[in-house]
């Protein structure tokens, strides 16, 4: 039996994380880095990726930086391709990309600006686990992660397209576990509200009011979504599959 840290080890692997580049992606790609990884680090913004690429390298591992759209058909097809063609495979997929803009009410939401919601958030997860989970469970089978939220279980006026993706998302969670295993597993992260740069838009005082409904009575440090993403990534969670894990500070 292998020491309890050592689960953890992903000496070895490649894992590929959309919206990398900063907030919940960027503290997964340095956590799977610093644990042995290799890292295929992907967003909009080549730049972006690329100074978090060059933190990866500074850890000792290989890093490939992806200018990637992933509510694009195509981008997520040619990201697949660049990732297998620089590695050869990849072991860990993390759909943590992802998108949620205001709108003044709910009649006033375009169809521009629903489809761009629903496309990043459930299209491209869709299209990534598809092409990657087929891959991985022809070979040595993997993890997806994916990342959700708690609207899919608490939808608001002020986020209902965005709740309605990520409640797709918990879905696509249970069913690609179905289609892909027994070699690949697939689970999801439910996050709550986490101080990424996201948060400086909010209310911070109407937000701090708010939290002292929550259990631990207050937001989420970006580095707080390591421990449950460096789980669904390893060994440590070999019996676990199609699992929606909230992670939300005791959200009521």
């Amino acid at each position: 039996m292998a020491h309890p840290t050592e689960l953890f080890d992903l000496t070895g692997k490649v894992a590929l994380v959309t919206g990398g580049s900063r907030g919940l992606g960027r503290e997964m790609v340095l956590a799977f880095a610093a644990c042995g990884a290799d890292v295929v680090v992907a967003s909009r913004k080549l730049d972006q990726c690329e100074a978090v690429a060059a933190e990866v390298e500074a850890l000792g591992r290989e890093a490939l930086p992806v200018a990637a759209h992933v509510g694009k058909w195509e981008d997520c097809g040619t990201l697949v391709d660049v990732a297998y063609e620089r590695f050869g495979k990849v072991d860990v997929l993390v759909n943590n990309a992802g998108m949620s803009p205001l709108y003044p009410s709910l009649a006033d939401v375009s169809e521009a600006l629903y489809d761009k919601v629903l496309d990043v958030n459930l299209k491209g997860p869709f299209r990534l686990t598809s092409l990657i989970g087929t891959r991985m469970a022809a070979g040595e089978g993997g993890s997806v992660i994916n990342v959700s939220s708690i609207a899919a279980d608490r939808p608001t006026p002020t986020e209902t397209p965005y709740a309605a993706a990520k409640a797709g998302l918990n879905a696509l969670t249970v069913a690609f576990a179905r289609a892909f295993g027994p070699k690949v597993r697939v689970n999801c992260i439910q996050a709550g509200p986490f101080l990424t740069d996201i948060s400086k838009a909010w209310d911070m005082a109407s937000f701090e009011k708010s939290a002292k409904a929550m259990a631990l009575q207050r937001g989420g440090r970006p580095d707080e979504v390591v421990g449950a993403a460096l789980y669904f990534a390893s060994a440590a969670s070999s019996f676990c599959t199609g699992a929606v894990l909230r992670l939300d500070g005791g959200v009521p």
